[in-house]
């Protein structure tokens, strides 16, 4: 990443207008021309530095519901069990890790009363025990790169 890259991820998360084109409003304000701006958006997300672009939202505002959730997948089954996890709408995204725990997922439903559902599909599908971890309090993490 050069200067450039950095500042566009700093400046991004201050937030894109909402307006006709908002990645021409971003770009205006980080100096550059709307064509740079989004070629080298599409630059760091095809070599992964960047994952996505897009809004966060609080669920819980409008009425839904997430919550973190892992489970243990034998090493044989990992494969099976991760394509059934991905399979369902109300995962979001789903990360392998080296512990006991080894296949972590976020749920995300329409209602609160949903994510017991969701759980119980899982299990059921996949023969795993599924461990809930709901989110005790609000955090806010901002990444900022040095230009």
């Amino acid at each position: 990443m050069d200067p450039i890259d950095r500042a566009i991820i700093n400046g991004l998360q201050e937030g894109l207008a909402v307006c006709e084109r908002p990645y021409l409003e971003a770009a205006q304000r980080l100096g550059l021309n709307e064509d740079e701006l989004l070629a080298r958006l599409a630059r760091m997300l095809a070599e992964g530095v960047l994952t996505r672009i897009g809004p966060l939202y609080q669920i819980e505002r409008m009425g839904g519901a997430f919550t973190l959730a892992a489970l243990h997948a034998a090493p044989a089954d990992y494969e099976r069990v991760a394509q059934q996890v991905n399979a369902l709408p109300q995962v979001a995204h789903n990360y392998a890790r080296e512990h006991e725990l080894n296949m972590w997922f976020v749920i995300a439903t329409e209602t609160p009363t949903e994510i017991a559902g969701v759980i119980d599909t899982i299990e059921q599908q996949t023969g795993c025990s599924v461990f809930n971890f709901p989110k005790s309090r609000e955090y806010f993490v901002e990444l900022k790169l040095k230009a």
